[in-house]
Formats: structure tokens, sequence, C-alpha cells
């Protein structure tokens, strides 16, 4: 009679050990993204409270708010629920909800749909002091008073960019997207996607126009456009999946946040077109009629 050895997975009786199987969560290599659906934590930065970046079915971004909130003290119009990872502009028949991080903020104007939050709005805007008083944050600063005979500066906030024929609108300035893979640290790399050694694209004056015949008229016939097409096809992807050139040549670091693009529509993003090129820039060469300028 063998004895048996002390690693075997059975219990003193001879009944078999159960052993749970620990599985890791893995995204398929084939997916667009290398992050799972949920939602991604951030701040806001005109309070720097805390959000959470949820997408939507039509592959938009929205901001809520990290905490669910009883559904009662919130219209109906301005419930939000969370499915799947999916956020969807609607109750679920549930008592509690989620709700747009706009409404609540306290850097902007309260809107009349928010009138019965008015305390969640006070706490957020205290908290905005204690990290203003402290250090923490640094609020946003306000655009100087400009005279009649200065000229009146186009450098857009959210400018539109063109890349692989498709339009996106872009969450910050061009010089300051950053990329969106996760370092050794484990936290997101500060390196930008406009760098010195990597070619740039072109401000361009293209034609402000709604596709669909039948719509309304847009406020402007041309509109500024951070235009890419020009690049290699390589260096394209590399602004669509967000990454700077070195993490775009090690495509295994998987992803700490979601790529800021947004499909571009003129007549949903009307405020943010431009009918000038931005200023502070060398005018380049014209290209088929269209005024160029490059960054």
């Amino acid at each position: 009679m063998r004895s048996r050895p002390s690693s075997s997975l059975r219990h003193w009786d001879g009944s078999p050990v159960a052993v749970p199987v620990h599985r890791s969560l893995r995204v398929a290599p084939t997916g667009g993204s290398r992050l799972l659906r949920c939602g991604q934590g951030g701040r806001c930065r005109e309070c720097g409270n805390r959000i959470e970046w949820y997408q939507r079915t039509d592959q938009r971004m929205v901001r809520l708010h990290p905490h669910e909130l009883p559904a009662a003290r919130v219209p109906a119009g301005c419930r939000w629920h969370v499915s799947s990872g999916i956020a969807h502009p609607a109750g679920d028949s549930s008592s509690w909800c989620r709700i747009p991080h706009a409404l609540l903020c306290p850097a902007r104007d309260t809107p009349a749909a928010a009138a019965g939050l008015s305390g969640l709005r006070r706490a957020l805007a205290v908290h905005t002091r204690r990290m203003i008083d402290t250090g923490a944050f640094t609020p946003p600063a306000s655009q100087p008073a400009r005279t009649v005979s200065q000229p009146a500066a186009c450098r857009p906030a959210r400018p539109v960019v063109q890349l692989l024929y498709v339009r996106y609108l872009a969450a910050c300035p061009i010089e300051a997207i950053r990329c969106v893979a996760r370092t050794r640290r484990r936290d997101r790399c500060p390196r930008p996607l406009l760098t010195a050694d990597a070619p740039a694209g072109t401000w361009t004056l293209v034609p402000a126009t709604a596709a669909p015949a039948g719509q309304l008229a847009l406020p402007a016939e041309v509109m500024a456009v951070y235009d890419l097409s020009p690049l290699p096809y390589s260096e394209q992807l590399r602004w669509r999946s967000q990454r700077c050139p070195q993490h775009a040549a090690s495509p295994t670091v998987p992803d700490l946040a979601v790529a800021d693009w947004e499909p571009f529509d003129p007549l949903i993003h009307h405020e943010h077109i431009h009918a000038r090129l931005p200023t502070g820039g060398r005018r380049g060469p014209s290209s088929r009629g269209r005024k160029t300028v490059r960054p």
C-alpha cells in the first residue's frame, strides 16, 4: 500500500476537495477598446468634483454623478439609468436613478430642472471651496476682458478634428489631448498626442453644411477643422486610439481611460463651430481652394 502524497487535493476521508476555478476578466483582442465596459471615473474640470463617464447608445459620452439619487427628487426628464455599462436617458421604473453632473455642477448657473436639488448642489459647492483652499483643485482661469480694438483670438476649446474621413469633436484643445494608455505605475500616461517628432495636422476651413437635405441652415458657411487626413494611415490610427508614439508602438499595453472623441454633428454641436482659423499659427499653402494654417 502506497502512501498518498500530501499534495493530493482530498480530505482526510478520501473525498475530493472542490477547488474554485479563478478566472480573470479579459477583453477580446478584436474589440475596439481594451477597457471593460464600465464607468470611467474622473473629475469635473470646472468644479473639481468626481464624475463618471458612461457611453450612450449613440456612442457619445455622458458625465453622470457618481451616486444614485431617489427618483422622486429628480424630474422625469433628467433621470438616467445604467444597464450593462451603457447609460440610457430614462428611468428604469426603480426608486433610484442617476443624474447628469451638468445639473449639479456648482460652477454653472442653476438650471430650472435642478431646483429641488439645491442641497446637493450646495454640498458640491462647499467641497469645491475646500479643495481650492487646500490647493487640491485650481479652477480654470477666466478669460480677460478684451478691448474693442484687440482682435478676438480664435482658439477652439473643443476643436473639430477630421481623421479617417470622419469628423470628431475633441474634449480639449489639440495641444492638451493626452494619451489614454496605462503606465507601469498604473496611472494615465501624461504625454500629449501632438509631439515635435511626429507629423502634425493642418487647420483648414471647410464648408459647414449638413449632409441630409431639408435640415435647417447652419449658423456659419465655413468651419475650422484640424485636418489629419494627409497624415499616413498609421498616424491617423494612432490619433483615433488616442495614444502617444511610445504607446502606439506597444499595442499590448492596456488603456486607462476612454478615448475622448465624439462623433461631430453640425446641428447638435453648432456652438463649437468656428468660422475663422486659429490665430497664432503660420499660414501654409492653400490646398484645393481651402485656407490652411499649421499649428
